[in-house]
């Protein structure tokens, strides 16, 4: 567990601190593959210490991955409140999208301490900006949010392939569809972690489908592929018996 967050427990009885951080360890451990279970325990931890700002922060992220918008916004202004911290505005503004809110989505990144902040969270506000103005219907205005410096970023970094994706979402919906492939494949360049379906949206843009072909994922043609999958069963037909000629 990190020191910051043993600090904050630290404020709690020895038996409840240590109560806490086994289910702040559980919601940590299943975030990305069981969201709904990591929500469960990050809430019995919020019952227990509602007022460590390490807890309102799980118990917000998790709400955030399970569509509980109205409760993961109230966590995670908690936790900001309490930590004094602003890296929580990106998906504070992505709650009031998920609320129907995109007004107030752009108001909350208008106000947000830019300079503060570091690139990736930078990223992160532009995307969601991005996001409320298509909830808006203008989506050249969500092109507008996404042209920055870092659309030339070529590291392999989990924000810079989800810019690149927003952007070429953006673009493939405008209709400007080369473009939008030159950016998914950039995306799926610098994905290091699967943070996007880059891969199947070029393939979809290229004509194309993702094939699994024992360990290793190909792109095919969709036509061919359906014609050469059924090549092999006609092979193993049973030859005619020279008893019946």
């Amino acid at each position: 567990m990190d020191l910051e967050i043993r600090k904050e427990l630290r404020t709690l009885p020895k038996f409840l601190a240590e109560l806490v951080a086994r289910h702040l360890v559980a919601a940590g451990d299943f975030l990305n593959e069981d969201p709904e279970r990591a929500y469960q325990h990050a809430l019995y931890a919020r019952r227990k210490a509602s007022r460590v700002g390490a807890v309102r922060e799980a118990a917000g992220i998790a709400a955030y991955l399970t569509g509980r918008w109205q409760e993961a916004l109230s966590d995670l202004r908690a936790a900001r409140r309490i930590t004094g911290q602003d890296i929580y505005l990106p998906m504070i503004a992505d709650c009031e999208r998920g609320l129907g809110r995109p007004e107030r989505a752009l108001e909350i990144i208008r106000e947000a301490p830019i300079d503060e902040l570091d690139v990736a969270h930078q990223v992160e506000l532009r995307i969601v900006a991005s996001g409320a103005r298509r909830d808006m219907g203008d989506l050249q205005g969500a092109l507008v949010e996404l042209q920055c410096p870092q659309l030339k970023e070529h590291r392999a970094r989990p924000w810079v392939a989800r810019l690149f994706y927003a952007y070429a979402d953006v673009l493939e919906e405008l209709g400007r569809k080369g473009e939008a492939r030159e950016y998914f494949s950039r995306a799926s360049a610098v994905d290091r972690e699967g943070v996007t379906d880059a891969d199947e949206r070029l393939a979809a843009l290229e004509g194309l489908e993702i094939v699994d072909v024992g360990d290793d994922v190909v792109w095919s043609d969709a036509e061919d592929f359906a014609l050469s999958a059924v090549e092999p069963e006609e092979s193993k037909a049973p030859a005619a018996d020279s008893s019946d000629q």
